[in-house]
């Protein structure tokens, strides 16, 4: 797929999260390199001591392996596990999180994924993050 259409590919599958539109995460950049989304902050997205929250954090990273996992595998894909080390209180105007693909295989990949905390234009590692993700079989219709 041509970078300019993945990239709206991926913006398209962003917006179908209502969590994420909740949110107003955007999709920064989209390749089979590389996924990167951004969340600007808001004092509703900080905990009570003006840090990001860390489930925050955690969402907008899983977001990104995810993602990232998910232009290498085919189908519906989930996140099966996922490790996270918060290194730095996450303080700024916005967060951003890029995720790579470590491996992959027919169906699972594991992903790397680094948020930056953005604060007068400079970025701080603030989470490192990695996961598991895995393709699922597509659900059969009227079984319970």
């Amino acid at each position: 797929m041509p970078p300019a259409e993945l990239l709206a590919y991926g913006r398209k599958v962003l917006a179908a999260q209502p969590f994420s539109v909740l949110l107003g995460t955007e999709m920064a950049a989209l390749s089979p390199d590389m996924t990167e989304l951004r969340l600007a902050l808001r004092p509703e997205l900080l905990q009570q001591h003006g840090f990001a929250h860390g489930g925050l954090v955690s969402y907008l990273a899983d977001n990104a392996l995810t993602i990232a996992g998910g232009i290498t595998l085919s189908g519906q894909i989930v996140t099966a596990e996922m490790k996270i080390n918060y290194v730095r209180p996450a303080v700024g105007e916005a967060l951003v999180a890029r995720a790579s693909v470590v491996a992959a295989w027919r169906t699972q990949a594991v992903v790397r994924c680094d948020v930056f905390a953005i604060a007068d234009g400079s970025e701080r590692l603030c989470a490192a993050a990695q996961g598991t993700i895995a393709a699922v079989p597509p659900r059969e219709t009227g079984k319970e």
